[in-house]
């Protein structure tokens, strides 16, 4: 059994698994097979007996990473991994322990930052608006994930925020502080400050931890905070069996505190480091790697990616007259394809800012297209699927007289669901698209499932937040698409002042940016299209600086025309 886990792995993929013990930086491009090699990593440890399954710990950024993580491993055999986000294992550590060390139940969470700032401002009869409160907490939560005090911080940055003065910010931080304490509430990056703090100041707590975990792995290294980096190191303590993974080329979480030189400098930090580099991709193919490859050309950490994937279509660059044209241009290219017999599943369009959204979707609605736009509610929380998932269980009671999938598809058209979809772009198509997607997953199910297992099945997915897609296509921004592959991309708005967006000024923004655009592109499996429209509103916008550093030698330029109805209703 020793070996199991090594199986179907390639060299590179093996030799990351391979190493159990010391610190190991697998620098994993995009596409690589990272999460592949994290969970066959853990299941070889466990197969040898050089790790006990109870004393890992997996950590990600993501709960929904974390429950993919979970599922993989369990496909593997392994079972008790803590697969965990830095906040609930430290939630965990937090809530186990507070009642030993203080004597008390720990503090609640706050569930609104927002909410309670805007109440620490009432009280200093300040009056702000929810724009100004949510800037004012973005910089609450950049203070602390970088571990500085109100001082030090107003001390770093004193230009303030808006129209609200230094004195005024530090003096909204401080009353903020307060009511929580006088509430008996942390706040989100809390959560990890008093994890920290109550390892660093209670030698048994911090004793209990490292007999717990002796085994660590970090997913998304390049996104590690210095707030999260000193969490790590507490866990470690005098340890060094410690996995850090990533990709420095994905660092797009900077105003968030992410730090790649953690990353970057791994070897550096570690003499004995065991390094491993993947960089054979099996999502995308050669045409669209070598436009990933030329924007990161020459970048610190840039890995140079090499497909597993057949040729496919040279990469296209289309200009269209201005931003409706574009739009229509995208979705009667989405459009053909559909019409070709994609799956509207594998297609995505990409944008930079969500208020980009919007004509997309109408474009597409107008020609029929029905789209999801993510980052809305998850899959489960949709109150057509929970209806759904509830008139299941209910039916599960009652003997079936009926095929399994024939009793779903019963259960579904008793809600609503009908044979043909209604028209797209409306709530009464989401609603269909979400029905659909239930019973696209009792059709897919295993031979001999059950009402019951089936919805139990949900459940355990709902729990993991591994969710279905809908027969929709995909609009997403760049943020959002992190970690996600179609076979179809269209990327959009590459023009200056949407990417690189209009206040990237400095050399470390418009940096991120080109990240930015290169998670866009390894996004894209099979075909890429890029866009820019020469006008926006009455200003004319120049192609982006990135264009011009992919250069013509990738990308096939294509002339953008818009459409006799877009120009109409122009």
């Amino acid at each position: 059994m020793s070996d199991r886990a090594l199986e179907g792995l390639d060299e590179r993929q093996r030799e990351a698994a391979s190493v159990l013990r010391g610190p190991v930086c697998v620098l994993a491009g995009a596409g690589t097979g990272k999460t592949r090699v994290i969970t066959h990593r853990i299941a070889h440890g466990v197969d040898t007996g050089a790790y006990s399954p109870g004393r890992v710990m997996a950590v990600t950024f993501t709960a929904k990473a974390a429950g993919e993580m979970r599922g993989r491993l369990r496909a593997l055999g392994v079972e008790g991994v803590a697969a965990r986000t830095f906040h609930a294992a430290a939630l965990a550590q937090l809530n186990f322990f507070w009642p030993q060390v203080a004597k008390d139940t720990a503090p609640s969470i706050v569930d609104n930052k927002v909410r309670l700032l805007g109440q620490a401002a009432d009280a200093l009869r300040m009056r702000l608006d929810g724009a100004t409160l949510r800037d004012v907490a973005s910089r609450i939560e950049s203070r602390k994930v970088t571990m500085r005090t109100i001082e030090q911080d107003a001390a770093a940055r004193p230009q303030g925020l808006g129209r609200v003065e230094l004195g005024a910010l530090v003096d909204l931080q401080r009353a903020y502080e307060k009511l929580k304490d006088q509430r008996r509430q942390l706040d989100f990056e809390d959560v990890l400050l008093a994890c920290a703090g109550m390892l660093e100041s209670e030698p048994r707590v911090q004793a209990a931890v490292h007999e717990q975990y002796r085994h660590f792995t970090v997913d998304e290294f390049q996104d590690i905070s210095p707030l999260q980096h000193r969490l790590m190191e507490l866990w470690l303590g005098d340890r060094q069996d410690f996995c850090a993974v990533g990709d420095a080329s994905q660092t797009i979480y900077s105003f968030a505190g992410a730090d790649p030189r953690y990353l970057l400098e791994f070897a550096d930090r570690y003499e004995d480091a065991h390094v491993v580099r993947l960089e054979r991709n099996y999502r995308s193919d050669a045409a669209v790697l070598a436009v990933a490859n030329e924007l990161m050309r020459g970048r610190p950490g840039a890995l140079e990616l090499v497909s597993a994937a057949p040729p496919g279509p040279a990469p296209e660059v289309r200009a269209y007259e201005d931003d409706a044209a574009e739009a229509d241009g995208v979705a009667a290219a989405v459009a053909a394809q559909t019409a070709a017999g994609v799956d509207p599943r594998r297609i995505a369009v990409l944008y930079r800012a969500n208020a980009q959204s919007a004509p997309l979707l109408a474009a597409l609605a107008a020609r029929g297209v029905a789209a999801t736009v993510l980052g809305g509610k998850r899959f489960f929380d949709i109150p057509e699927v929970r209806q759904g998932l509830l008139a299941l269980r209910g039916a599960s009671v009652a003997p079936v007289e009926t095929t399994f999938v024939a009793a779903v598809r019963d259960v579904l058209r008793s809600l609503g669901l009908t044979d043909e979809p209604p028209p797209a772009g409306g709530a009464l198509r989401d609603a269909w698209e979400a029905r659909a997607a239930l019973l696209r997953l009792a059709e897919e199910a295993p031979e001999g499932t059950t009402l019951r297992s089936f919805t139990d099945t949900l459940t355990a997915r709902a729990k993991d937040q591994h969710e279905p897609s809908m027969r929709t296509v995909t609009l997403a921004t760049l943020h959002a698409a992190k970690g996600l592959e179609w076979d179809h991309v269209h990327l959009v708005g590459l023009a200056e002042g949407l990417l690189p967006i209009s206040y990237a000024t400095t050399f470390e923004q418009v940096d991120e940016e080109r990240r930015l655009a290169y998670v866009g592109i390894t996004r894209a499996a099979r075909t890429l299209t890029l866009s820019w429209a020469r006008t926006g509103g009455h200003r004319e916008r120049q192609p982006s600086r990135f264009l011009r550093e992919i250069g013509t030698g990738t990308l096939r330029a294509v002339d953008g025309r818009a459409s006799s109805a877009a120009r109409s209703r122009r």
